[in-house]
């Protein structure tokens, strides 16, 4: 085990404990431990959707496909980002409406319990297999660096989340996410530029020609797999608990629009720098295929002690940070369904809270037992978002928006679309049930799905109130 790697996990573990517990203020109920008191500012609402979505596929994933593929990496992650906070700036006044009630409560009140059931079961399903994502990560890196096996690394990992998590919710993870989004953005910033002073891009240029790469200074290369992988990134994160409970958590309408948009322009320069460090190790890593991702081999061979531990501590900031937040979003709504509408307003209630540290450290667990069973990070991203894409996009918009209830359309919705999602989740973790296209091929087959669901049962809705006063009148 090496011993300075030690030394920073520990270390890193007591900073974040110290900024998440040190001086938490939370008051007993489920609004302050989920929404942390809806009195965020723009700049905690910026940092934590940031942090939320530079997760392991961010640093690791799409360094290796921008090194692999070259510009168009960029549509792995960081165009589906900057245009999901976009859309999601036009929806702020809806979504601030339907605040203190989870996404599976607003389902409830336009389709009914069934609805609210199946919902619930998808996006505990989606967090719960997002969180799984990070820890796939976390266990190769972490072996890597502390001599570790893979499980002993995840574990590691859900340790360290679940102590602030589960003790402070969102309060605790908003002010954690500060910190780790800080130390992004160093790790970025240093890598970026120790790789720009040693590798001029005429290099990269010479790499590329020599490795016959004639597409790589190309953004629209491979466009028919890219396309599809921001496509079904921007669908699920759309209708994503974690931005909503951001979003309803804001002080104001102003403070999330705001945080939105300063996430936006973050997380696009962010984006930029992770895709120039891909193409820059070209020149050092030519062969690619090695077991690690390039991120990993160049802090453990090729940035030198101070960089390399900067590095190691902004991978474990990425991991964490997207696992804490889908932890949290994802115990919000299973808390919220468990206890029922009531427990909401006995906000002193301290055994709706002790419930809700309760189910955090089950799910916690539950994620830790899918990332054993998925060993790959972008495919764990991909097919947990095709959840969300596939069951809740349709359905969770039209909740929105719709005046009335209409429970054919939201259980026609949910069923032909979360029913794909979930044949195509189990094909893909090698469980067959039907042939489908793995992902993200499948995607536009299960949001048709889902779309044609409820659309057919907004029609039959209509119909059947159309016959209500015939029948009424002939009486």
């Amino acid at each position: 085990m090496k011993t300075g790697f030690l030394l920073a996990v520990l270390a890193y573990a007591g900073v974040l404990w110290a900024a998440g517990l040190g001086r938490s203020r939370l008051r007993a109920g489920l609004e302050s431990f989920f929404l942390a008191s809806r009195a965020l500012g723009p700049a905690r609402v910026a940092f934590s959707l940031c942090a939320s979505w530079i997760g392991a596929a961010s640093l690791l994933v799409s360094t290796d496909e921008a090194s692999r593929d070259g510009l168009s990496a960029g549509w792995i992650i960081g165009v589906p980002a900057v245009a999901t906070l976009l859309v999601l700036l036009a929806l702020v006044r809806p979504i601030r409406a339907v605040s203190g009630r989870t996404l599976s409560e607003l389902m409830c009140e336009r389709y009914g319990r069934t609805a609210e059931t199946a919902t619930t079961v998808l996006i505990v399903w989606y967090m719960t297999a997002l969180a799984a994502s990070q820890l796939v990560a976390a266990g190769p890196f972490m072996s890597a660096f502390l001599g570790l096996g893979p499980a002993a690394g995840m574990a590691a990992a859900v340790a360290v989340v679940t102590v602030y998590s589960a003790a402070g919710g969102l309060q605790a993870v908003a002010r954690t996410h500060v910190v780790q989004f800080a130390l992004l953005v160093a790790g970025v910033t240093g890598m970026a530029a120790h790789l720009a002073s040693h590798v001029p891009w005429s290099a990269v240029e010479a790499a590329a020609a020599r490795l016959g790469k004639t597409s790589y200074f190309d953004i629209m290369a491979g466009a028919d797999r890219n396309l599809l992988v921001a496509g079904s990134f921007i669908l699920a994160w759309t209708i994503s608990p974690i931005a909503w409970q951001r979003m309803q958590a804001a002080r104001s309408a102003a403070a999330a629009r705001q945080g939105l948009a300063a996430a936006a322009l973050l997380l696009g320069s962010f984006y930029a720098g992770i895709v120039a460090v891909g193409m820059l190790f070209l020149p050092f890593f030519p062969d690619g295929a090695s077991g690690l991702p390039r991120v990993t081999r160049f802090a453990s061979a090729g940035a030198g002690p101070l960089l390399g531990g900067l590095i190691f501590v902004t991978v474990l900031a990425a991991i964490l940070s997207t696992m804490d937040a889908a932890l949290n979003a994802g115990a919000f709504t299973l808390t919220k369904d468990l206890l029922g509408r009531r427990a909401w307003s006995g906000a002193s209630d301290r055994r709706a809270v002790g419930l809700a540290r309760i189910v955090s450290l089950g799910l916690a667990a539950a994620a830790f037992l899918i990332a054993v069973r998925l060993g790959d990070i972008l495919k764990t991203l991909g097919l947990a978002s095709t959840i969300m894409a596939e069951g809740l996009l349709v359905p969770g918009l039209g909740a929105l928006f719709l005046k009335r209830r209409a429970p054919l359309a939201g259980l026609l919705s949910l069923t032909l679309g979360g029913g794909y999602a979930l044949l195509s989740f189990l094909s893909d973790s090698g469980l067959r049930v039907l042939a489908l296209p793995p992902w993200p091929r499948s995607l536009p087959l299960g949001v048709a799905l889902g779309a044609a669901g409820f659309l057919l049962g907004l029609a039959l809705e209509s119909l059947r109130s159309s016959r209500k006063p015939a029948a009424r009148a002939a009486a």
